[in-house]
């Protein structure tokens, strides 16, 4: 039983189906589409097509022996093993994979979660498109938009954002911390501080976010504050576990993901594995794994195996994760990367980049459509 359909959730459940026939696979997913989540930024700027970053569940999982329930999963009992959807279904099951993802997090911040725009869903793709459309078509003077969070979702957002709308808006990228992508490689970071120049982004570090209302974000820098009219806030600032409640209570950890062990079963629960953004799982030094899609898909191959060594009484093996670089996105047909011996930025490297997430999206069929489409579009 795996629940949740993101990058590790699809890739652990298709791989299982693959590995193991014999063994039923079952996928709980309350979404009607998988969501590429890097590719998001293209979908925005209408890079890309919906059905390239968006596939239905349906046709990705069309006779590769996962049954999909559409369904979100509301309680799970580790004891009796079982677990009770939304839809009013009890399930049990021998195995549980929890790849439930994470949640934005307004850290108690007055208006962030009512008057904060996101940037993880198909809805808040089309809210953004029609914002900066009225932006275009407004020409105020003054008009502003603010991200705040300048991790790499706020730097490429931002990129994406200044390119669309071309000078109609100011845009202003809020970071609490001192830097900006303070955990990724330092060639990264130097092309994003030149891509962000070149756009006339403000960067604001140092810099804290207090409230935020309809029409106004105020911010607080050491002991001065201001407060900034703005068209619209978009929030990146931070996710958390998104964790069903689990009965007995598992201790979550202070972002709402479960402890695990390093075979990535969950402490207290023998057959419960978890993953990705729900999942705490240290590495070798104490520290946790960055939440990014390149560690789900490694998780997610290492659970597979896990279980069914599980299944079969062998020893379980613990998950090693190996780094194979950091790619960024830097407005329209540009990009940054470095990794695997390669170091370059510019219009090669987002053709270089939309390859590497070619080869990891779900399914060689939606593969294959995906590439027909990009070589009709070059050529």
């Amino acid at each position: 039983m795996v629940v949740g359909g993101g990058f590790g959730g699809l890739s652990a459940a298709l791989q299982l189906a693959a590995s193991a026939a014999d063994v039923p696979v079952i996928l709980i997913e309350p979404q009607e589409r998988f969501l590429f989540l890097p590719l998001l930024y293209e979908l925005l700027s209408q890079e890309l097509r919906r059905w390239e970053v968006a596939p239905s569940y349906s046709e990705l999982l069309a006779g590769k022996g996962v049954v999909w329930l559409r369904d979100r999963v509301s309680q799970i009992d580790t004891a009796a093993q079982q677990l009770r959807t939304e839809g009013g279904q009890q399930i049990a099951y021998s195995q549980l994979v929890l790849a439930t993802g994470g949640k934005p997090t307004t850290y108690g911040i007055p208006g962030v979660a009512e008057h904060c725009l996101g940037f993880r869903s198909l809805a808040d793709v089309d809210r953004l498109q029609q914002l900066v459309q009225q932006l275009k078509q407004q020409q105020r003077p003054l008009q502003r938009l603010a991200i705040v969070g300048a991790g790499a979702s706020g730097v490429e957002l931002a990129c994406k954002l200044a390119d669309l709308l071309q000078g109609a808006a100011v845009l202003e990228l809020i970071e609490q911390g001192e830097e900006l992508l303070p955990a990724s490689r330092s060639f990264n970071r130097e092309q994003a501080q030149q891509a962000l120049l070149k756009r006339d982004i403000r960067l604001r570090t140092g810099t804290r976010v207090m409230a935020v209302s309809a029409t106004a974000v105020s911010l607080q820098r050491g002991n001065s504050s201001e407060t900034l009219s703005c068209d619209g806030v978009i929030w990146t600032g931070g996710v958390v576990g998104s964790v069903p409640e689990i009965t007995p209570a598992l201790e979550l950890d202070r972002r709402g993901r479960l402890p695990c062990q390093s075979d990535l079963r969950v402490i207290g629960a023998e057959h419960v594995f978890a993953m990705g953004d729900a999942a705490l799982c240290p590495d070798a030094s104490g520290d946790a794994h960055p939440a990014t899609a390149q560690v789900a898909y490694q998780q997610a191959t290492c659970v597979a195996a896990n279980l069914l060594r599980q299944r079969r009484g062998e020893e379980l093996q613990p998950f090693i994760w190996n780094d194979l670089g950091e790619m960024l996105g830097l407005g329209i047909g540009h990009a940054s990367l470095t990794g695997m011996g390669i170091t370059l930025a510019g219009a090669a490297a987002f053709q270089l980049r939309r390859l590497a997430y070619l080869a990891r999206m779900p399914g060689l069929q939606h593969q294959l459509r995906v590439a027909g489409g990009w070589l009709a579009d070059w050529f």
